[in-house]
């Protein structure tokens, strides 16, 4: 699965302001997101220049 985390803007924006509701909701997301599993383990694999 490819997943698109890299360029998702709830991401961008839970970074940004990790205190802030937004942040919240992404955190309990990716406890369960399969795409957020897939960005992980390509992370792990070099395929994000460790980003």
């Amino acid at each position: 699965m490819k997943s698109n985390c890299d360029n998702c803007k709830m991401r961008l924006a839970a970074e940004q302001n990790p205190k802030s509701i937004t942040a919240k909701i992404w955190r309990w997301h990716t406890r369960w997101c399969p795409g957020w599993k897939a960005y992980q383990k390509e992370l792990g694999k070099g395929g994000n220049g460790g980003k």
